[in-house]
């Protein structure tokens, strides 16, 4: 204690002092982010396969597989957002890139969908 009673204020911490956890509030935001793509691509993948009149073709199907590995991606970020040690940040990384990962394959499908579906690419 100082001379007047207070304890002495804390040394602030530099880089090299900070734990290896994530601030709180991140996970959830990334668990928010994720279940709302995963939402999107499940209603896509529901209205845009099942339910879109037309015939099939190699495209169509490719931009099939592709939303259903978007799919399953996003799966897998969700999961590992959900564990315990995502908390730390070499892991909450990973799982960062699982879910980028998840949003370029989504955006791929996506486009191969809208080229297929207007018939500018077909094959």
């Amino acid at each position: 204690m100082s001379e007047s009673g207070k304890p002495p204020d804390p040394k602030p911490l530099t880089l090299a002092d900070q734990p290896n956890f994530i601030p709180a509030g991140f996970r959830s935001g990334v668990i928010t982010a994720i279940t709302v793509l995963l939402g999107f691509s499940l209603l896509f993948l529901r209205s845009w396969v099942f339910e879109l009149p037309g015939e099939w073709t190699v495209s169509s199907a490719i931009a099939a597989i592709l939303l259903l590995l978007a799919i399953v991606s996003e799966l897998i970020a969700l999961w590992r957002s959900l564990q315990l040690k995502d908390d730390h940040v070499a892991e909450y990384r990973l799982t960062l890139r699982w879910f980028v990962a998840s949003i370029i394959v989504l955006l791929i499908s996506l486009v191969l969908a809208a080229l297929s579906y207007s018939e500018v690419f077909r094959f």
